[in-house]
């Protein structure tokens, strides 16, 4: 297994496959506004292996993150780069890392790559920087014949309400034709599908853990009713050997009055 290597966002080869490991506060968004800048450029020559086949425009650049605020930091990031870099091109910086990246290109292109990367800034408000649901989402949109997908899609951020229409779905389903005992067992649990939601919700993400194939409703309601039949059938079974010590442990507490006596009368003992 190779070691990983240290980066340089100057020499990064920018084809191919590329995995950059960094932890929080490493620089992570300087690095890939730095990339983009590369990938906006293209090429020192002819003979450049670090560097893409040509330069990229923005709409031609994917970048994808997490999160919407994450996106809009990262899209005026980069256009902030792409300004500075410009700037570097026209001898009006002093950022070292772009006047190094600039020394690699011939002096005589630095006023085409300066217009470039300015145009590149002007274009971020259509560049390809989203989330991974947005991204995807666009996607369908504008291949849904290719993927077979409805050409009118809604993008849910939030599954809350499809998951409390799927469990009433579940709960009509299943547990209407129930018999009164069975209702019962379930409603000692959950008085409603809002509460068996609530409760669901949290072991979605454990859902596999049920293996497969999993028991139908029923099924499963069977058994463990039968479990819980058993299980107090064999907490009963002593009682009776009980009775012969337990009455006149009771009678001795009544005539100590430890309870009321009327708790404890031939009525209640028979």
């Amino acid at each position: 297994m190779s070691q990983p290597a240290p980066l340089n966002p100057l020499t990064l080869p920018l084809h191919g496959s590329r995995l950059i490991e960094a932890s929080a506060g490493t620089g992570k968004t300087f690095t890939i506004a730095l990339l983009y800048v590369r990938l906006v450029l293209g090429g020192q020559h002819s003979e450049d292996d670090t560097a893409f086949v040509r330069p990229l425009t923005p709409p031609e650049i994917l970048v994808v993150t997490f999160t919407n605020a994450a996106t809009q930091e990262l899209r005026e990031r980069i256009r902030h780069r792409l300004v500075e870099a410009a700037a570097a091109f026209r001898h009006q910086g002093e950022d070292s890392l772009l006047l190094a990246l600039r020394s690699q290109y011939p002096e005589a292109t630095w006023p085409a790559c300066a217009r470039r990367l300015e145009l590149a800034a002007e274009w971020m408000d259509e560049a390809a920087v989203s989330t991974i649901h947005s991204w995807c989402y666009r996607m369908l949109r504008e291949h849904a014949f290719d993927s077979g997908s409805l050409f009118s899609l809604n993008l849910e951020n939030d599954q809350q309400e499809l998951e409390q229409e799927v469990v009433r779905d579940y709960w009509r389903t299943f547990y209407y034709p129930l018999d009164a005992e069975a209702l019962g067992s379930i409603t000692g649990y959950w008085k409603s599908p809002d509460q068996l939601h609530g409760q669901v919700r949290k072991l979605l993400a454990e859902s596999e853990a049920l293996g497969s194939p999993r028991p139908a409703p029923e099924q499963t309601l069977s058994a463990a009713q039968a479990e819980r039949s058993a299980r107090l059938a064999e907490l009963k079974a002593p009682w009776p050997a009980w009775l012969d010590d337990l009455v006149p442990a009771l009678e001795d507490a009544a005539k100590r009055k430890a309870f009321k006596g009327q708790s404890f009368n031939a009525k209640s003992r028979a």
